[in-house]
């Protein structure tokens, strides 16, 4: 018997492996051209681009909104590629939280209501999706405004509440797209304070962003231009080191 054990490396929360994505027409429009990325666990990450750069069709493939033309795309492991549709909806639902510029708070309901509709999917009891969406706006700094409407908020405070839907089942990893392209500046200072603190807890988070200050502020940079990723921050610091 031998004395060693092989371990399997964890799984990455994110990787795209060899991701194409074309759009019909004469000639096809490919947005994206064999993409490779890997996000693992923990990881603060900006994707940044101009627009026009393929930034929105990653987007959509990474949170397997859109299927690739070519490639695999994994999220906790899974390989989406072989999964139905239906399955890869039931992965998205369970492994990824959603933050978008436009909030996507529904009106008339209270800010714990909002928070509670992230886990009305997942079968979690009434009484127990309350008690969650309540700690996941006490975790961003919202324990004072649960009874709040959208309306009786802030930017800043509505969009901390989308970010406590995403949270609330406790997903792989956090996909913001431009989280913070509908506030003041105040707000967004208090919304990237609040992304670096749950990072610094553990949480995975991917900032889809087209604001190089916000980017450069993340601890790891990816840059997209006309489809394919110009740089990555973490392998230019791996070539220094192994140099």
């Amino acid at each position: 018997m031998s004395m060693f054990t092989t371990t399997q490396p964890p799984a990455a929360a994110l990787e795209l492996h060899h991701v194409t994505k074309e759009f019909p027409g004469e000639p096809p429009v490919r947005a994206l051209d064999d993409v490779s990325l890997r996000i693992d666990h923990g990881e603060l990450v900006a994707v940044v681009g101009p627009s026009g750069s393929g930034k929105s069709t990653l987007l959509n493939v990474m949170g397997t909104l859109d299927r690739p033309t070519h490639g695999i795309v994994s999220v906790d492991g899974i390989d989406t590629a072989e999964r139905s549709d239906n399955e890869v909806a039931g992965i998205r639902a369970r492994k990824i939280g959603f933050v978008f510029q436009q909030f996507f708070l529904l009106p008339g309901m209270s800010a714990v209501e909002n928070v509670s509709n992230g886990l009305l999917y997942q079968g979690v009891p009434p009484r127990e999706r309350a008690a969650r969406s309540i700690e996941a706006l006490e975790r961003v700094g919202l324990g004072h405004r649960l009874q709040h409407p959208p309306n009786h908020l802030s930017g800043g405070e509505r969009q901390r509440v989308a970010v406590a839907r995403a949270l609330v089942h406790s997903p792989a990893f956090v996909l913001a797209d431009e989280p913070t392209g509908n506030l003041d500046s105040k707000s967004t200072e208090a919304v990237m304070k609040l992304i670096h603190d749950l990072h610094s807890e553990g949480t995975t988070i991917v900032v889809i962003t087209h604001d190089t200050a916000i980017a450069d502020s993340l601890p790891r940079q990816v840059a997209v231009h006309d489809g394919a990723l110009a740089s990555d921050s973490a392998q230019r610091v791996l070539e220094t080191v192994s140099t």
